[in-house]
């Protein structure tokens, strides 16, 4: 039997702020075109089944599940990856995680900045609570995630400081 050939999809989208176009296979997930014809490794796939949450990144401004999105729905969509995220929030939350011991393996640590980056943008509550709700749909195996949730507080503390510092000049 002669293999079939995979029905293939031209998009044009902008990843990490560069319009990039392509042909896409159909049922491909976004993150798996993401890794294997970008290059941009920083979102995993771990369960493939929109459960650990390692596949987070931004469509169109929002956290998604880079695996439960197919290539071809990113056509006409901003894409941002945990390569490219930035801002004030990422920033404190990257220095946090380094500073907290809330990274190990590393696996789950995009998914988890960019959960964590929504909930400080949103200015919503920083409570244990509210935070492991944020992140109640990323898994870690490695830290226990009391060191992450340390790690989100502290970030939030130190935004607000800088907030609080900046109104005060």
């Amino acid at each position: 039997m002669l293999p079939l050939e995979e029905p293939l999809a031209e998009i044009a989208c902008m990843v990490n702020g560069r319009p990039i176009s392509g042909r896409v296979v159909l049922r491909q997930s976004l993150v798996e075109w993401l890794r294997a014809e970008l290059g941009l490794t920083g979102s995993h796939v771990g369960c493939a089944h929109g459960v650990c949450g390692a596949c987070h990144l931004r469509l169109d401004g929002v956290v998604v599940r880079g695996c439960l999105v197919l290539a071809v729905q990113a056509d006409g969509a901003d894409v941002e990856t945990i390569e490219a995220a930035s801002g004030p929030e990422v920033t404190a939350l990257r220095e946090a995680f380094v500073e907290h011991g809330a990274l190990q393996c590393g696996f789950c640590t995009p998914g988890m900045i960019l959960q964590a980056a929504e909930l400080l943008l949103g200015g919503g509550p920083l409570s244990r609570e509210a935070i492991r709700e944020q992140l109640s749909g990323n898994y870690c195996r490695c830290t226990g995630y009391q060191p992450i949730i340390d790690a989100v507080q502290a970030a939030g503390a130190a935004l607000q400081a800088q907030a609080g510092g900046a109104g005060g000049e």
